[in-house]
């Protein structure tokens, strides 16, 4: 059974979708509906959400941005976008963020159920034991076997950065691999189990997630890892509404759900920095199993952002003791604590924002938020807002939609349905 979330700024929008979700025989077990992107949040949050159905243009928050907050939180989550405007800078936007579908209003019923019913068959579905997912990996992909040749070179560009544009060239001109750049991240992922065949399917979930908007590079680093390059042109770098953190932060969560998901086997995640210059790839290779290592110190956690980590003491042959990791780590989650007892009625706070002001990724923040408080982050930001709301309520006369609107509550109809998940009484009720 699957929990869909539909989102529209048109009420009579979300009410036919529902109709029609409602009356359709899928395996449905709860629909939601929201009317921005702020209350798609909440559900997000708090919800298990498996497809999220959304319009593009929704007032603050669009559905693109909504999409790219969602796959922040759940880089796995389905999603199907729908639109007035059949515009090809939307539809690749919401390609790029993983979108199933794009649907251009007025829907036709028949063509949306069937939108619906094509992603919800590749959600969750049951996963075969490993050495049949394996077995069937070189019949289900068209990617050729690496050659070893190939794959020297790209080791040798990351191990040797004063020769990089020459192995650039050559790799050009052998294979036709692609690496102008001029931006680069790399990616390690070091799997639990080392075989040949479970790194030829680990390098295909990479490719096949990867799209070609990330011209992707991916190749064997070892006998139990596999790297990948991924580079931004400069066009696409200076695009706004993108933080390049952020984006890391997706593609690292999602390439650990996906192989741990497909191929059942444990495996952690290493992501570099972002710098511009092929002569740097070599540093970012190093910079992404620098980051691998860290899950030696923090089991639980299976994604590593370089950039999290303070390396000056490393780079000195001094490990920082447990006491140092503790008391920084602790540092971290107090002022992320302080931000959001300041902000925590701000309309449209986000984890982002959050981990921006303390210049860690939103990964890592939630991490060590959950790992020092017990619960997580939106959690705390809820309970603040009820609260606060609560005590609104019982000692003031304010009414139902400003006692929302000061709490950061965009529509007091939402407020009153996260009031009474918490409290199990409705504000109105608890007023009596």
């Amino acid at each position: 059974m699957y929990n869909v979330l539909v989102v529209d700024d048109e009420p009579l929008i979300c009410k036919g979708l529902c109709s029609l979700l409602a009356s359709s025989g899928l395996a449905i077990s709860q629909l939601f509906t929201a009317h921005n992107g702020y209350e798609a949040m909440d559900y997000l949050r708090m919800e298990d959400i498996d497809l999220l159905i959304t319009d593009i243009q929704m007032g603050e928050m669009s559905g693109i941005q909504l999409m790219h907050q969602a796959k922040m939180i759940k880089p796995w989550l389905q999603a199907i976008v729908i639109s007035a405007h059949e515009t090809f800078q939307y539809a690749q936007l919401a390609i790029r963020l993983g979108a199933k579908d794009y649907l251009i209003k007025p829907l036709n019923g028949e063509q949306f159920l069937d939108a619906v019913r094509n992603v919800l068959l590749g959600v969750n579905k049951a996963v075969p034991p490993q050495d049949e997912t394996l077995a069937g990996f070189r019949e289900q992909f068209r990617l050729e076997q690496p050659t070893p040749e190939r794959t020297a070179l790209l080791n040798r560009l990351l191990a040797e950065p004063a020769s990089a544009a020459e192995t650039a060239e050559r790799l050009q001109a052998r294979f036709g691999t692609e690496l102008s750049g001029p931006y680069y991240a790399v990616f390690r992922v070091r799997l639990g189990a080392a075989s040949e065949l479970l790194q030829y399917a680990a390098l295909n979930v990479a490719m096949e997630l990867l799209d070609q908007e990330w011209r992707p590079v991916a190749f064997y680093d070892g006998d139990d890892a596999v790297a990948v390059i991924v580079q931004w042109s400069d066009a696409r770098y200076e695009e706004n509404g993108t933080n390049k953190i952020d984006q890391l932060d997706m593609l690292g969560r999602s390439l650990h759900a996906n192989i741990a998901k497909y191929l059942r086997v444990p495996c952690v995640v290493g992501i570099s920095q972002i710098l511009r210059g092929a002569a740097f790839l070599g540093e970012l290779g190093a910079q992404a199993a620098k980051a691998v290592r860290w899950n030696e110190e923090h089991r639980e956690l299976g994604v590593f952002y370089y950039g999290d980590f303070s390396w000056a003491r490393y780079a000195q042959g001094q490990e920082p003791s447990e006491e140092e990791m503790a008391a920084r780590n602790n540092l971290i989650v107090e002022k992320a604590k302080a931000y959001i007892d300041e902000h925590y009625a701000q309309k449209g706070l986000t984890l982002h924002e959050v981990a921006q002001k303390n210049h860690v990724s939103p990964n890592y923040l939630s991490y060590l938020f959950k790992k020092n408080t017990g619960h997580n982050l939106w959690e705390y930001v809820i309970k603040l807002r009820m609260e606060e709301s609560r005590r609104l309520i019982l000692r003031t006369d304010l009414r139902r939609y400003e006692i929302a609107e000061r709490v950061g509550y965009e529509s007091p109809e939402h407020f009153s349905k996260i009031f009474k998940k918490v409290y199990g009484v409705s504000p109105t009720e608890l007023k009596k």
